[in-house]
């Protein structure tokens, strides 16, 4: 997006964002989730905007995308669930039967985005499960807790043993130290292939 900053046309900001929104041909809108970030630029540019403002866009521009057909375990942190939102709608709405599992990982229960719909997807598609875990969880919480690395290992065990056979592919997207610690974690101690594990990170 070229975010305007200035009375100019060149007095711009240009910012990535991840598409939530799954693929639809027969639409003409796309989904972002963006967090107002104290001192921003881009951010608060975005959530100044009032319906009808206008703004360029180019792209899409990245590769991360998902084979379709994969069982998958989707990973992310904050915002990082938007671009595995998509795939998971669009999984769906191809018929996907594969068993398809999300993890979610924010530090307050307040923060879980897409909370009621993936809530909701999980419990009409028996081969969706949604998991939630908080970095610094209230005392009432009744879910899991820690980093999402803490929770790869049995849910990639889970998805292993439902996949029928065919080989999982792992998706993620968050902050880089995340991705980084989750590749570390499934390449050099579960030993997972480089070809089943996709990821998008941002700072």
């Amino acid at each position: 997006l070229a975010l305007p900053v200035g009375p100019l046309p060149e007095h711009v900001l240009r910012r990535s964002y991840s598409i939530a929104s799954p693929p639809d041909p027969a639409s003409n809108r796309l989904e972002i989730a963006v967090t107002r970030v104290e001192g921003g630029p881009g951010s608060a540019v975005l959530h100044a905007l009032a319906v009808g403002d206008e703004l360029r866009a180019t792209g899409p521009q990245g590769f991360f995308t998902r084979p379709p057909g994969v069982p998958s375990l989707f990973i992310g942190t904050g915002t990082g669930v938007t671009p595995l939102r998509s795939m998971l709608h669009a999984a769906l709405a191809a018929g996907a039967t594969e068993p398809l599992t999300v993890l979610l990982g924010v530090r307050h229960e307040a923060d879980i985005l897409y909370r009621d719909e993936l809530t909701e997807l999980a419990r009409r598609h028996p081969n969706v499960s949604f998991h939630v875990t908080l970095s610094r969880p209230e005392p009432s919480w009744q879910g899991l807790a820690g980093y999402v690395q803490t929770h790869v290992p049995g849910l990639w065990a889970d998805l292993v043993a439902r996949a029928d056979g065919a080989p999982p592919h792992l998706f993620l997207c968050g902050l880089e130290r995340m991705v980084k610690a989750v590749r570390d974690l499934t390449r050099k101690q579960m030993g997972i292939a480089r070809e089943q594990i996709h990821s998008e990170r941002f700072d």
